[in-house]
């Protein structure tokens, strides 16, 4: 059984990585800079061997280790409480973070190597691995919440780790605004909790007393919105969703941790952390799943379109992160839990496959790209698995874990989750066709040039090329194998993963829904086996869903196929053709525009900041003044009798004691 001191040690050991890396090596021990790399791969690997016991000890415990509160803060009434909470849920979530995690880091010792700030990469990494594992592990709100800005600020520093560049710079600036737009509100929710109790800012009291009925429901609303508003930040959902496709100007590790198991998985987190809050308010509810549903074939409209292959991939992540959230919205905690499982996977996989082929190609720009896998059969092959996964082709992860939000979907019965059924069904066509757009456009036909045609066509039309592309060579070779050994893993992973830990029926050791009852095992957060079927942990498999989702997957591929490989379809005269839509969906829905020319520009800055600055110049710069000329002419009166004159001293002085004494009869 794990003890507590061991519990501590899950963020403990890569924040003191951070330490170490951030305060000797890199000042010290620059020109020895793998060691950083050494240093962080081994502590996340100490990390994750704790979480494994820790997931053994908890599936040995009924899904809990009651680990006790303790006081951060205690004085005139205030308590402010922290500690560990060792649940299901938690265990779960330290096996995505810190395996997907100490793959990514193995993959970024080939991927960063010879870069300057190497040190500097995997301080951060260690930074940001800590930081999510400290908010998974969090018992008290406000210890939580410090976890979750710390979260933010990990992955600002990772998204403008290549500061020089002015893209880079910009979208971790505005990754870091838009998603403390989020936070705001759920910071409102944490107040408006503390004025029901401080004792609530502790997790499982919160949870008793959801469960007893103190809390009513119009409070639990409020706070539940709150909570959402955060979760929608960090996780990129409408209408905060436009930070995560600039994300993409940080290293490709940070992008596939960000989108795979840390910061955008946060938010789904949240969400279930705070499920009990969530199930006692049906409008909550319905907004969850309705934003999510939406966000699901929004985004994956924008990746039909896009060029770089990572910003597809990012569209990718916005869309199943709204499969998620339509699930936690309808109730289906387990199926929400369990694709976020799959995905962490199968999207590492895509994000680091993506970055295997810039590394030959020099470019993220498909258009550049094509012939990879004559070159690179490990990475093609791997990337086949992956999209085979997102698309949710059988037997792949992606399969079991889509079709049960699907199912849930239409098992619910209601207005609501018969939309989100039909918005569910449409992004399934459109995930496999976009991303079968990118493995066509990527691996297939004739290579293109890569970085060098790339550069070449921008000097053609007198632009000059961004910094990292003309320092980026073409090297049309598969990746060394510290690279190619973690997209194996997460392969193998992405195929098996989905019917070996949530299967429909007992496979060996593994129990029937082994995985839904383990996430619903928790007491404190389902009281009963009524609760955890209702979670969704006993799922019927849903045989008419399943044909229908698949069948729409291998539709997406076939159009993919005809588009890109047989060139039955031209994609140029599809573009032409529907040019408006076209234009649409490449600018993104003029999302950025509006956000950053009409509101920000236009509205913020011209009108609103104006009228403060005429404010300050006209109001309180000019009351300045008057004080400073008022003050001037008092002074200039009372200088008159500081003339140097004794008997002007003694009448002041007379003056003053007849006035003090008056003063003291008048009051008498």
């Amino acid at each position: 059984m794990i003890n507590e001191a061991a519990a501590w040690l899950i963020p403990g050991l890569p924040f003191a990585s951070f330490v170490i890396i951030g305060l000797v090596i890199r000042p010290f021990f620059d020109r020895h800079s793998s060691w950083s790399g050494h240093l962080t791969v081994g502590s996340i690997a100490a990390s994750l061997a704790l979480s494994i016991w820790a997931f053994v000890s908890v599936a040995n415990s009924d899904g809990n280790i009651p680990f006790g509160s303790h006081d951060w803060v205690a004085f005139a009434g205030l308590t402010i409480p922290y500690g560990i909470l060792m649940d299901s849920l938690t265990v779960v979530m330290l096996i995505v973070v810190g395996g997907v995690s100490l793959l990514v880091q193995i993959y970024s010792q080939g991927y960063m190597k010879g870069d300057p700030s190497y040190s500097r990469f995997f301080a951060y990494m260690s930074l940001f691995t800590a930081s999510m594992l400290g908010l998974v592990l969090s018992r008290g709100i406000i210890q939580l919440y410090v976890f979750w800005e710390l979260v933010g600020l990990g992955s600002y520093l990772l998204i403008g780790f290549w500061f020089q560049r002015p893209a880079a710079a910009a979208a971790a600036k505005k990754a870091f605004l838009m998603t403390r737009l989020g936070d705001f509100g759920f910071l409102l929710a944490i107040l408006y909790l503390f004025t029901q109790g401080s004792d609530l800012l502790d997790l499982p009291t919160l949870y008793g007393a959801v469960h007893a009925g103190f809390i009513s429901v119009s409070v639990v609303t409020w706070i539940a919105l709150g909570v959402f508003a955060g979760a929608v930040g960090k996780s990129a959902q409408f209408p905060l969703h436009s930070w995560l496709p600039d994300a993409m100007e940080g290293p490709t590790p940070v992008s596939a941790l960000i989108h795979a198991a840390t910061m955008v998985a946060a938010g789904v987190f949240l969400v279930g952390r705070f499920f009990p809050l969530f199930e006692m308010s049906t409008a909550a509810l319905n907004i969850v799943a309705l934003i999510g549903g939406f966000t699901a074939v929004f985004a994956a409209t924008m990746g039909l379109v896009a060029t770089d292959i990572k910003r597809v991939l990012a569209f990718s992540t916005i869309s199943q992160l709204g499969y998620m959230f339509l699930a936690l919205g309808l109730g289906a905690y387990v199926a929400a839990f369990f694709h976020l499982f799959m995905h962490a996977w199968f999207k590492a996989l895509l994000f680091l496959g993506a970055g295997s082929a810039s590394h030959a190609s020099g470019t993220f720009d498909m258009r550049y790209m094509g012939g990879l896998r004559k070159v690179m059969p490990w990475t093609y092959v791997t990337m086949v698995i992956g999209g085979l996964s997102l698309a949710g082709i059988f037997p792949f992860a992606g399969f079991w874990s889509k079709d049960e939000i699907l199912g849930g979907a239409l098992e619910a019965g209601t207005p609501a989750g018969t939309a989100v059924y039909v918005l569910g069904l449409s992004a399934v066509f459109l995930t496999a066709f976009y991303m079968f757009r990118v493995i066509f456009m990527t691996f297939h036909g004739e290579f293109r040039g890569g970085a060098a045609k790339e550069i070449e066509d921008l000097r053609a039309v007198g632009r000059e090329p961004d910094e990292s592309l003309a320092h980026g060579g073409v090297h049309l070779a598969e990746s060394p194998w510290i690279m190619v050994a973690p997209l194996v893993v997460l392969a193998t992973a992405a195929i098996v993963a989905g019917v070996l830990t949530n299967p429909p029926g007992d496979i060996g050791v593994v129990e029937k829904h082994a995985f839904g009852g383990m996430v619903t095992e928790s007491q404190e957060v389902f009281v009963d086996h009524d609760a955890r079927v209702q979670a969704g942990a006993e799922p019927d498999f849903n045989w008419p869903t399943a044909i229908i989702s698949s069948g729409l997957a291998v539709a997406g591929i076939g159009l993919a196929y005809a588009m890109y490989v047989a060139r039955v379809l031209s994609p140029a005269t599809l573009a032409g053709r529907f040019r408006p839509v076209y234009i649409l969906l490449l600018r993104k829905y003029f999302i950025d525009e509006l956000y950053e020319d009409l509101i920000v520009r236009r509205q913020f800055y011209r009108r609103f900041l104006r009228a403060l600055e005429f404010v300050d110049e006209s109001w309180i710069d000019n009351l300045n003044k008057r004080v400073g000329l008022w003050t001037g002419h008092a002074g200039r009166i009372v200088t008159q009798v500081q003339n140097g004159q004794l008997q002007t001293y003694g009448i002041a002085l007379s003056i003053g004691i007849v006035v003090i004494l008056a003063m003291y009869l008048i009051s008498r």
